[in-house]
């Protein structure tokens, strides 16, 4: 093996000798050894990258939505998600905030509105803001009854909700309820149902579109909470999407009913709910061409 000074390196990869030492004094330099006070550089090592070269752009949905999250970034994918998907979600379960004031509160943390607005209209819509950074910080992680519990502990803290005393604010519901006229697992039942959901779901490793779909409604059916649900089941219908790849997808007012129509026949009929939630991903995917993010 033939070795060559810090001078002879540092004119072969053109930097300085200085760097050249500095690189072989942080061990970035394979095989490199002293001799006294004198470096010896293997011929044929490779010139280590600098400390501060920039690293390619992120090209996956959940990397994107993260650096942009980080970033603060406005008017990009993150800023288009935390509006559509807080907006639309709310307005599914009765939200009387229009579009503009729930763009304004994101963009300024203020609300400007004509007349009457109810408080937990305001606070429900900053709080699912912070829901969907959560999804994005935790989006390649398996989930877990902990993040379930978590996110409906933001969505609903600060509300008149969490002042009663029968709502649990990121706990299980205490009383029965329904949902579509339809009942729903009974509070004793809850804790066990979401684990075997959660066990039988966690244990597929390669997850189909379906596979998504048919938690969202298992969720659904369980109606953990005594409140939110709809709008949890959404956002970690949107987790899990970035989590397997796959587009993820809001419904909207417009889908409302096709939505509703697809859980209540989803047992019988896969389709309603699958055209319904295609239907919404092709609308994303406008989202996505118009940002040039790759899908």
């Amino acid at each position: 093996m033939r070795y060559l000074s810090v001078a002879e390196t540092a004119k072969k990869w053109n930097l300085s000798e200085r760097s050249v030492r500095n690189y072989c004094a942080l061990g970035k330099i394979e095989g490199a050894f002293l001799t006294g006070k004198v470096w010896n550089i293997p011929e044929d090592a490779q010139k280590p990258d600098r400390i501060n070269k920039k690293s390619a752009a992120p090209t996956a949905l959940s990397d994107v939505l993260a650096a942009e999250m980080r970033a603060k970034l406005s008017g990009g994918i993150y800023h288009k998600v935390q509006i559509e998907l807080t907006y639309n979600s709310n307005h599914i379960e009765g939200s009387r905030l229009t579009h503009d004031q729930t763009r304004y509160i994101f963009e300024t943390n203020t609300i400007g509105a004509d007349g009457a607005v109810r408080v937990d209209d305001i606070v429900e819509t900053a709080n699912h803001f912070k829901c969907i950074d959560l999804i994005i910080e935790n989006a390649k992680k398996p989930l877990t009854e902990t993040f379930i519990k978590e996110l409906h502990r933001t969505l609903k803290n600060g509300t008149t909700d969490a002042r009663q005393s029968w709502f649990a604010v990121g706990g299980y519901k205490k009383l029965p309820n329904t949902v579509g006229g339809m009942e729903t697992a009974s509070p004793e039942e809850v804790p066990r149902k979401i684990r075997e959901l959660l066990h039988a779901y966690n244990a597929e490793k390669e997850k189909s579109f379906d596979d998504l779909l048919d938690f969202h409604y298992r969720f659904e059916c369980i109606h953990p909470f005594q409140d939110g649900n709809g709008r949890i089941g959404r956002l970690l219908l949107f987790k899990e999407c970035l989590r397997c790849n796959i587009v993820p997808f809001i419904i909207d007012e417009g889908m409302k009913l096709y939505y509703y129509r697809g859980l209540k026949e989803w047992k019988s009929e896969r389709g309603y709910l699958r055209d319904t939630c295609l239907a919404a991903q092709d609308k994303f995917k406008v989202y996505l061409d118009y940002f040039r993010i790759k899908y």
